[in-house]
């Protein structure tokens, strides 16, 4: 069921598949769909209701997520993952859905030997290699007369797998190969973000005329966050029948929908500037108060699938080149 042989080519609002020249099994970078539909369902049912002789029963929904080994997870997918646990589970209030899904999760990651048009990973520091997260991680190691995986395993349970496959024990020459592919993957990023001065440089930013210009291409169609591996607003709402029976749903929500901040039935980001720039704001500073950590681990969805293309880190740079810097 692995896409082999199979590539991926990604620039700013454009995805195509393409044959590769070889039998690669992961041979490509990321999707539109991320890990996060797993563990943070896009909708579910929180409770239901209803009304037999008169008399209301309510009644909680099951906590019974399925148990899921996710197999292809890229080093930016595990760093995802971290933040949500930061948001999910690090809190003063736990998501108790969230948390048995993730406590029943393995996680086989793999090093990325390839670099799409929109990553820019290596700038987050989220990647093209794992360093934690992961059950296992493979690295896969494509030569003129052989295939193979280099395996290292993370866990108790990745070593309990690891020591049942056949093998032979990694050498020292093995990871000098892992750290050859790692680098030439850096090295190849479609995209990067200067981001030492990036909490700043937006937060100083605010009444920009950058902003303006985003909106007059951002269509706030939502896309951006829904297919954000870290992005988790959600809205409940109550779905009844004419049976009488009622349902209490959780589903994603996003800042770039009108109803996100309406309060006293007018919204309070009424503009699409506004609306991009608290994505952006919060994405890549805001989110460093919440969480002590970026928002944004540069897996490039939002640039792919924008279909304006926008591109967040070509905004980045033009709100730097646009901005005037005080030296003393």
């Amino acid at each position: 069921d692995l896409p082999i042989g199979w590539t991926d080519r990604q620039d700013a609002g454009s995805y195509e598949l393409a044959r590769r020249n070889d039998d690669a099994v992961f041979g490509y970078t990321v999707g539109p769909r991320t890990w996060k539909k797993y563990l943070f369902p896009p909708q579910m049912t929180l409770l239901s209701v209803d009304r037999t002789n008169g008399v209301l029963r309510f009644e909680s929904a099951p906590l019974d997520p399925p148990r899921y080994a996710f197999l292809g997870v890229r080093p930016c997918e595990l760093a995802a993952v971290d933040i949500q646990d930061r948001v999910f589970l690090d809190s003063e209030f736990t998501d108790p859905t969230y948390a048995t899904s993730r406590s029943r999760a393995l996680m086989i990651a793999v090093n990325c030997a390839v670099a799409g048009g929109t990553c820019f990973c290596s700038s987050m520091g989220t990647g093209p290699r794992a360093d934690a997260g992961f059950d296992l991680v493979l690295t896969e190691v494509l030569e003129r007369d052989s295939h193979d995986f280099i395996i290292e395993a993370g866990s108790e349970a990745g070593a309990t797998i690891l020591s049942e496959l056949p093998g032979r024990a990694a050498t020292n020459g093995d990871a000098a190969t892992v750290a050859s592919i790692i680098a030439k993957t850096e090295t190849h990023m479609g995209r990067s973000m200067e981001t030492s001065d990036v909490y700043d440089l937006l937060t100083s930013n605010l009444e920009h005329p950058i902003w303006e210009n985003i909106a007059q291409r951002c269509l706030s169609c939502a896309n951006c966050t829904l297919v954000c591996p870290t992005c988790f607003c959600s809205t409940v709402e109550d779905v009844t029948d004419l049976k009488g029976t009622a349902v209490r749903q959780r589903r994603w929500d996003s800042c770039f929908t009108m109803e996100f901040t309406n309060l006293h039935q007018h919204p309070v980001r009424s503009s699409t500037s506004s609306r991009y720039r608290q994505w952006m704001t919060h994405k890549l500073a805001y989110w460093q108060d919440q969480f002590d950590t970026s928002g944004c681990v540069g897996c490039g969805r939002c640039i792919t699938w924008c279909p304006a293309g926008i591109d967040i880190t070509a905004e980045v740079a033009a709100l730097r080149a646009n901005t005037e810097v005080a030296t003393v």
